[in-house]
């Protein structure tokens, strides 16, 4: 139940609390095997008797108890009888309480200066300092009252005293054997009595339960006590009265033992354990009234008291419990005991209050514990298998592990493995389910063995432990300091029952440790480790025994002291031993020679005590299978040890037998009738024995082979095959010889290990290729080598113990790595190495799976190498070196390794880079300069830039524009230097040229305003000849006709289907109008003439066919459905007309006709009416201009070759009319316009033909028109010419080409019709025209000087009046002064009469002809 709060004042533990034991956290590989930690851990763990173990953080077993299956009745603890000291004053109490219980007085504790008197200290100290007497006479009560704590000067010795012989006193002589209620005879029985009074009413004895209800209500003192003489005389009587005792019992029945006397039956007290009578009044002390409960005489006094006290332990509870309603009880009582929830108590707080509550008598705190409850009945915290548990896959791993503290004492490594009894306590689990302050007492355990303690989960447990070389010390200080205890229970303990604080241990040297074990952690006690401690809260926790091999001589070390304590062995050792010698061939080398040693020190001791029972008689014997028997029938009669070497037993006790060092103690009858049981005899031990030496010295030969192998000397080292084959096969044999891992073969698979990885290392360092980290940005692998590694390797592979195939080759590969080094060290000391140098050398590294640290350097300078070599090879050569060469050769090379080679041609370039910018923007400014520079600034730029090594785009330019101006300039010189006149193509082509060249050109505007004069007269000559929207050009209107009707177009045809001939020159034909201005304009001025006069003579041939076929067409009489005329080309109808020209016939309806009024007497179709046909006097004047202009084209030379033929033709007819047949051709020829298809022409007269030919001209003639042009075809000439004129300020180049005549000789020409006359002016016409002609093929360009030397040798009057001056310019220009009032002079050519005209007849102007006209009217 619960008891007082931890307010209370009680007995803390000590400031210096025990230290801290040794925490492990073992990593996932050192936990792998529990055995082999634990021997790892052992030399620290040991120290401290227990440890803690934390297993690594993924490790977490599920539990598999339900918590509401699981059944089982605690154990009840009542603190203040666990520990030690407060159990014997305990236990004092209650023999004194006994004491006088049993004589009818109750206990009453007193008080001494409010506080409770410590009787047992009190007691005690009296006795250590001589007894009641030696104190009295030495007056040493006040000493004593100082000792217990009571303050000096106050009588307290007095007190204390008279209480001592009042309660104390009587006790001890009763104690010392002085009994003072023996039978003696009635002598001052009456006069005691009367001084001692009655005594009180007795009182039944208080319950246990209710004797620790409080300290406080064991009060008060003790009634009816004798004074000290009264006992002596009492006792002097006593003594010298025996003899009469006896003859009274003789006479009377019922009569007082102490009086004898049987008066006063009514104050006989009859006692309820003998029958004896006694006078209420003779008993010492007396009784005032008879007892009303059982009374019990002073001899049954006597034999109570006497008899041994019951060993102590705990009582079970009365409830059962399952885990969960246990842990509500646990929760409640711990969070009512602190008042607070159970996980905010501290553990330093709980620890303190609970070594209170045991070291205090007042404070009665009652737990309840669930010890000892067996796995193998409720089933264990951990899954195993075949359990009810069901595991989930992904904890199958915790069915199988060492830490399962199911399978930890059954593996190979744990010798209770080869114990085949039924040692369940050992080998299963048990389980503890704790609360707040239930607690464990000091014990080792069983065997002292190993155990293993894992709390599943719930609040900690606190532990103490002591180390096993303490064990003996800390028994002897419990003995000294509680010795009561001992003395009725010599193995106290082993009983779990008993306590001591820790401090106070440790105040007697007992080295102790203490932790706090959490949830998820184990605890190794070590063997023969005290440990004990206490739960903080609830909690469940699981507990095993284990044994190593190093336990072996502890266990047999441990059955010897069971036997001197007469104690029950949990199994046999000896059976063990055997047992595991009997499997010597599978059985662990390490535990096989631990056996071994075992084993012959248990064969020596059986040898000697056979011996000894041979000595003593025994001659009889047999064998026996002890471990057939149960234990508790072959354990020694008087040691408890269980037998199996052998026993001893007699026929007189049988099922009885005893060890071989009791055969003293079996029974009285002679030896020779005793007989010995033997499991072996010592001839077929000493075998299992040998068997063993085997084992162990099998690992000792294959010890020491593998100490050869490991120590072989290099120059006596086996081929590498058979070595690491010797090595291999070592290991596979200590595997298949299960071999222990101890330190030489880890140390053996080690090298082996070692072997193989600098095989593995070796192996990849040969075929290790650098090139795909090189590729992939190089830098060092991780698990690269050093060259002081490689060369460190290499010295590790020759000095292993076997050899490897790869060694030589590694050898070979670090000098490879050396002589690369130096290479590398020559190269890099070079001022600057070739590129080639460098990467060949990088290539050789390529090879080396090898940190090198040569490479970083190597690679730089090689990119600095190669960066030179390209600005050394772009800088060669001039012509390519660009601006983006040189930008680019600069951002890559600033990227690089500073160098001093590298900063300088890094200077260097971009020194010419900054210049080459500055030339390059220079020479672009200076092409795009408007205006535009001279060409001999230009070419003094061109020479700086030569000077430059690069190529600069904008330069080049630059040039290329200066080479075009010279050689445009060459041209132009050229064509005045030629003496020809030069041809329009040229001239427009070298405009174009010299437009885009980007130099100020002299000759330039000169040209364009030549080129612009051209293309003003040709437009000019359009406007002049073309009829409005019309479809021909110029030339083909000026040319001869070349595509006359369809026979032209057929050879058209079949000329472009026929090819031309390899290898011969195409011939020239004139059948196109392409063909024509190709021939013109590929040939010399006098050559034209010729062609167009081939061309004329193939139009007329064609012309007359033409004419002919059209004729043909009509007059034929034939009716033919497929005839086509007209423009439509459908069959002829009426009304139709007929061209003059072609002689075609047109349906009136399809082409214009002139209506009667203005119908000409000429009708041309349309083919035919190709252009406006000018009058003579307006055309004179175009080609005039023409020569003016001095340039020749196919237009100009066309409207030469025109006029030429229209002179030609107009002579031809004045011949004709003055000849007379001009009436006769009339007639016969008759009007255009036909009444009917079938009207014919008579024919007609070659004059005829001659007379149509004229329609070809494309101009009208002076016999038929005025000599009047048409304003608007001279419109754009005459404007073109007049803004020449100004714009030249008649000052300038083009005054100067006029040349003023001398005034000619007037002659007034009359105008004559005379044949003569006509014909002469005709002839005359024609010769001018040839003098035009060939004064245009004299002159040439002029130039510059010619221009300049005419400036001063013209008369600046020289101005012609005509209102559509030509302005004509050459040599020579004729001029005519009017014969009317003005006398004004004109261009000849201005007013449209030849030189022949003005010599002979006068010439009267428009002006004056204008005057003469009004004045007539």
């Amino acid at each position: 139940g619960a008891g007082p709060g931890p307010g209370r004042p009680g007995r803390a533990m000590a400031s210096s609390a025990p230290a801290r034991v040794p925490r492990f956290e073992p990593s996932w590989e050192e936990f792998a095997d529990p055995f082999a930690f634990i021997h790892k851990i052992r030399p620290i763990a040991e120290q401290t008797g227990i440890c803690k173990v934390r297993p690594p953080p993924d490790w977490q077993p599920p539990f598999a108890c339900d918590v509401d299956k699981l059944h089982f009745t605690p154990r009840i603890q009542r603190l203040n009888e666990l520990e030690a000291q407060t159990r014997v004053k305990l236990n004092f109490l209650d023999q004194i309480a006994k004491f006088w219980e049993l004589q009818g007085c109750t206990l009453k504790i007193p008080h001494v200066e409010r506080k409770i008197l410590d009787l047992f200290q009190l007691n005690r100290l009296v006795a250590e300092q001589g007894g009641f007497d030696v104190v009295c006479k030495e007056r040493k009560w006040t000493k004593i009252a100082t000792r217990m704590g009571f303050a000096p000067g106050k009588a307290v010795g007095s007190h204390i005293r008279a209480h001592y012989e009042r309660i104390l006193y009587p006790y001890n002589l009763f104690q010392s054997g002085a009994s003072l209620l023996v039978s003696s005879p009635r002598h001052p029985a009456a006069a005691v009595g009367a001084a001692v009074g009655e005594l009180p009413a007795r009182s039944p004895r208080q319950a246990p339960d209710a004797r620790g209800e409080a300290a406080e209500g064991l009060q008060g003192t003790l009634s009816g006590s004798l004074p000290l003489w009264a006992w002596e005389q009492l006792l002097h009587f006593v003594m010298h009265s025996h003899s009469h005792w006896n003859f009274l019992l003789q006479v009377d029945l019922y009569v007082c033992l102490l009086c004898g006397s049987g008066n006063d039956e009514d104050r006989l007290l009859l006692c309820d354990g003998c029958d004896d009578s006694y006078h209420t009044f003779c008993l010492i002390p007396p009784l005032h009234d008879v007892p009303k409960g059982d009374w019990r005489c002073p001899q049954c006094l006597a034999q109570e008291c006497n008899k041994p006290q019951e060993a102590f332990g705990f009582e079970q509870a009365a409830r059962d419990y399952t885990l969960r309603t246990f842990g509500e009880m646990a929760d409640a009582f711990k969070s009512d005991y602190f008042n607070m929830p159970v996980h905010m108590v501290p553990t330093e707080l709980v620890e303190k209050e609970f070594w209170r509550l045991v070291s205090t008598i007042e404070e009665d705190v009652t737990v309840e514990y669930g010890a000892d409850i067996a796995s193998k009945e409720f089933g264990s915290g951990f899954p195993v298998r075949g359990g009810k548990f069901k595991v989930r896959p992904e904890e199958e791993e915790y069915l199988d592990s060492g830490w399962n503290l199911n399978n930890m004492p059954v593996m190979e490594q744990s010798v209770l493995a080869h114990i085949t009894a039924d040692i369940c306590g050992m080998k299963l689990p048990w389980l503890y389910v704790g609360m707040c302050f239930s607690s464990f007492c000091w014990h080792i355990e069983d065997h002292w063995s190993y155990s293993i303690n894992y709390l599943h989960w719930g609040e900690p447990k606190t532990w103490y432990g002591a180390p096993g070389y303490a064990a003996e010390q800390l028994e002897d200080v419990m003995k000294k300091l509680a010795p009561e205890l001992f003395e009725s229970q010599p193995d106290l303990l082993h009983q779990l029952v008993t306590i001591m604080n820790p401090n106070t241990l440790m105040a007697h040297g007992v080295p102790v440790y203490r932790t706090n074990q959490c949830a998820g952690e184990f605890v190794i006690t070590f063997p023969r480790a005290y440990h004990s401690g206490f739960n903080q809260g609830f909690n469940f926790a699981e507990a095993v025994n284990f044994c190593t091999v190093d336990w072996l001589p502890l266990g047999r070390q441990c059955v010897e002291h069971y036997r001197l304590l007469n104690r029950y062995c949990v199994f046999s050792h000896d059976e063990m031993i055997c047992k595991m010698a009997s499997k010597a061939d599978v059985l662990d080398v390490v535990v096989a020679s631990t056996v071994q040693k075992d084993m012959a020190i248990m064969i020596e001791e059986e040898k000697r005590l056979r011996e000894k029972v041979d000595k003593l008689g025994v001659t009889d014997s047999e064998r026996v299978t002890f471990e057939l028997f149960p234990d508790d029938e072959r354990q020694c009669l008087k040691c408890k040890t269980t037998c199996f070497m052998s026993a001893v037993y007699c026929p007189c006790k049988p099922g009885l037998l005893v060890c071989l060092y009791h055969i003293e103690d079996l029974c009285s009858c002679p030896t020779y009738k005793y007989k010995l049981g033997y499991r072996y005899t010592l001839e077929e031990l000493y075998p299992m024995m040998n068997a063993l030496k085997m084992r162990a010295e099998s690992y000792n030969e294959w010890a020491s082979n593998v100490n050869e192998a490991l120590e072989a000397k290099i120059n006596n080292k086996k081929s590498e095959d058979l070595t690491c084959c010797l090595f291999k096969a070592l290991i596979e044999e200590s595997e298949m010889k299960k071999f222990p891992d101890n330190d030489l073969l880890r140390h053996l698979r080690l090298v082996t290990q070692d072997a193989d990885k600098c095989a593995s290392v070796a192996q990849q360092l040969l075929n290790g290729k650098r090139q795909t980290r090189y590729r992939s940005g190089g830098g060092k692998c991780q698990n690269q080598l050093t060259v002081n590694e490689l060369r460190l390797f290499v010295r590790q592979l020759y000095a292993l113990p076997c050899v490897l195939s790869q060694t030589p080759l590694l050898k070979d590969l670090l000098d490879r790595v050396e002589a690369f080094q130096q290479q590398s060290q020559k190269l890099l000391s070079e001022e600057m190495p070739s590129a080639a140098e460098l990467q060949e050398l990088l290539d050789v590294s390529f090879d080396f799976d090898v940190d090198l640290p040569q490479l970083a350097e190597l690679r730089t300078r090689l990119e600095q190498a190669r960066w030179l070599e390209d600005v050394q090879l772009a800088c060669s050569e001039h012509g390519s070196l660009t601006l983006d060469d040189m930008r680019r050769l600069i951002d890559s090379g600033v990227g690089l390794a500073p160098y001093p080679a590298v900063e300088k041609a890094m200077a260097k370039l971009q020194e010419l880079l900054t210049v080459s910018e500055h030339w390059d923007d220079k020479a672009r400014n200076l092409i795009k300069a408007r205006p535009r520079q001279s060409l001999s600034s230009l070419a003094a730029a061109v020479k700086e830039l030569e000077e430059i090594p690069a190529y600069l785009p904008n330069g080049a330019a630059l040039k290329d524009a200066v080479q075009k101006a010279k050689d445009w300039l060459q041209e132009v010189e050229a064509l005045q230097v030629g003496g020809r006149v030069p041809v329009l193509d040229t001239l427009a082509e070298l405009v174009t040229r010299g437009r885009s060249i980007p130099v100020h050109l002299d000759y330039l505007p000169r040209l364009e305003a030549l080129v612009a004069e051209v293309q003003a007269w040709k437009e000019c000559a359009a406007n002049t000849f073309l009829c409005e929207n019309s479809p021909y050009s110029l030339l083909e209107v000026l040319c001869p006709w070349c595509d006359i009707g369809m026979l032209s177009l057929k050879r058209k045809q079949k000329k472009l289907k026929e090819p031309v001939p390899s290898g011969k020159k195409k011939s020239t034909k004139l059948e196109t109008l392409s063909d024509l201005e190709r021939a013109l304009s590929e040939s010399k001025d006098t050559a034209s003439m010729a062609t167009l006069g081939e061309a004329r003579l193939r139009e007329m041939e064609a012309l007359r066919a033409l004419r002919a076929a059209n004729e043909v067409k009509v007059l034929s009489g034939e009716e033919d459905a497929e005839l086509k005329v007209c423009v439509c080309q459908k069959e002829p109808a009426a009304p139709m007309i007929q061209c003059e020209l072609c002689r075609g016939f047109f349906h009136t309806g399809c082409v214009p006709v002139p209506g009667a009024a203005q119908a000409p007497r000429v009708w041309l179709c349309p083919h035919c009416h190709r252009s406006q046909k000018p009058p003579l006097e307006k055309i004179l004047p175009l080609l005039a201009s023409l020569q003016r202009i001095r340039v020749r084209l196919p237009e100009g030379d066309a409207l030469r070759y025109m006029i030429e033929r229209t002179v030609n033709w107009q002579h031809r007819a004045q011949q004709m009319l003055y000849s007379g047949n001009l009436k006769r051709i009339q007639d016969k020829v008759g009007s255009g316009l036909l009444s009917s298809r079938w009207q014919a022409s008579a024919g007609q007269l070659p004059e005829t033909n001659k007379l149509h030919t004229s329609n070809l001209a494309q101009m009208s003639f002076p016999q038929n028109e005025c000599c009047r042009g048409k304003k608007d075809g001279l419109s754009y000439m005459e404007r073109k010419l007049k803004r020449r004129f100004e714009r030249e300020s008649f000052c300038g180049e083009k005054r100067a080409r006029v040349k003023k005549m001398r005034t000619p000789k007037k002659k007034k020409l009359k105008l004559s019709h005379s044949k003569d006359l006509c014909s002469n002016k005709l002839e005359k016409e024609r010769e001018r025209l040839l003098e035009l002609q060939r004064s245009s093929d004299s002159h040439l360009l002029p130039s510059d000087t010619s221009f300049s030397e005419q400036e001063d040798s013209e008369d600046e009057d020289a101005i012609c009046p005509a209102v559509n001056c030509l302005q004509p310019e050459g040599d020579e220009v004729d001029w005519v002064q009017c014969d009317g009032s003005c006398n004004q002079w004109f261009h000849q050519v201005c007013v449209g009469i030849s030189p022949e005209m003005a010599e002979k007849e006068d010439y009267i102007c428009a002006s004056c002809a204008g005057k003469d006209a009004q004045l007539r009217k």
